[in-house]
């Protein structure tokens, strides 16, 4: 079964730390874009960052720019998030996804929430 399964999330204070994982299952991230996006309560989810498996390139919202770190482990078939000075305006579900080259078949994960306490 093809599937994203995601962990890391939880609760921590504003300026904490916290690192997302996000671990392909069925397939490998060859030839995929891997990113994250969020949605809060009330709001459209929005894009927060995204890797590219061909050359590692990544890039940021401005939100959580120099605050947050994209990352793939090929051999773990892993992306990480590490988010950094976290605030409460960061709290969201956070949804990973993998999207292929060409095709644009995109495989979504469950969600994990992430909150921020003030």
């Amino acid at each position: 079964e093809v599937q994203l399964v995601e962990s890391g999330g939880g609760l921590v204070q504003a300026g904490g730390s916290l690192r997302l994982s996000c671990a392909a299952s069925g397939f490998t991230f060859l030839d995929y874009a891997i990113g994250w996006f969020r949605q809060a309560p009330g709001k459209e989810r929005e894009a927060v960052s995204c890797i590219s498996s061909s050359d590692g390139s990544a890039n940021y919202a401005n939100a959580v720019k120099d605050r947050f770190a994209i990352s793939l482990d090929n051999a773990k078939n892993t992306v990480y998030l590490e988010m950094n000075s976290l605030k409460p305006e960061d709290t969201a579900v956070y949804y990973c996804y993998a999207i292929r080259f060409g095709t644009g078949r995109v495989v979504w994960g469950q969600g994990t929430q992430v909150t921020i306490s003030s």
